[in-house]
């Protein structure tokens, strides 16, 4: 497909998909009144992630890794590197229901803010200590109902590909709540869709599920390991990722 024309189809059907699924994610909501987590609109929310993305002929994403067997029980602070605004569409292949924390700002757009809202995913305004404590007790809450919370631990998308310094609050949330700290490499989505513009590019990702890390004894003390541990876990699974991707 001529490049003009598959980015005018990709663009249609984003939009054409969006208004198909705010009604069918909302009624998922007023199925999930007395669920907190919010399980089966999230679930809803990622299945428009990936009917979006697997329409489209400008991406192609794959996933490769093994999720923890006991991840549909047992709930883990999910953390990835962010490259692009295409990161969710990729993460959205991942096997397993999460909630997400996601910038106040992607919940005042139009359609895919409603989509967000309606999918029970948690908003962080930036700067707020308010709101970053209400943000923190609602991923408590919702870690210890059984379900996981994907976090970007950089809080922003990198503009060079490089990892950024990660924040501590996923890896205290995790300490704190003993849920171990699972670790997601993300390559290629930033020639989908590069920070600070709304070109579509042609490219290939891949999502690698990397080996989990306990923290039931881990204490507040242990905090700068675990998140450099992390941080360094992404870090070699990108690089050998993007490798990969330039075969």
């Amino acid at each position: 497909m001529a490049r003009p024309l598959a980015l005018a189809f990709t663009y249609a059907e984003f939009l054409l998909s969006a208004v198909a699924f705010v009604p069918l994610i909302g009624v998922a909501r007023l199925r999930s009144r007395s669920d907190p987590t919010f399980r089966l609109p999230g679930r809803w929310l990622r299945n428009f992630g990936k009917v979006t993305s697997a329409l489209t002929p400008l991406w192609h994403f794959s996933v490769k890794g093994e999720p923890p067997g006991d991840i549909g029980t047992r709930a883990y602070v999910v953390v990835s590197n962010h490259e692009s605004n295409a990161d969710p569409f990729l993460l959205s292949w991942l096997p397993w229901d999460m909630r997400w924390i996601s910038k106040q700002e992607v919940f005042e757009l139009p359609l895919l803010g409603a989509l967000m809202r309606l999918g029970g995913d948690i908003a962080l305004r930036r700067g707020d200590p308010n709101s970053v404590r209400d943000m923190l007790d609602e991923c408590r809450d919702t870690l210890r109902a059984g379900l996981s919370v994907m976090i970007f631990p950089e809080g922003t998308r990198s503009r060079d590909g490089t990892l950024g310094p990660f924040k501590d609050g996923a890896f205290l949330l995790a300490i704190e709540t003993g849920a171990p700290v699972l670790p997601i490499a993300l390559a290629g989505t930033a020639s989908c869709l590069a920070k600070g513009s709304a070109a579509l590019g042609e490219a290939r990702a891949t999502a690698r599920v990397l080996t989990p890390v306990e923290t039931r004894d881990l204490t507040p003390a242990d905090l700068e390991a675990l998140r450099e541990q992390v941080r360094s876990q992404i870090g070699d699974a990108v690089a050998a990722l993007r490798l990969e991707l330039a075969r």
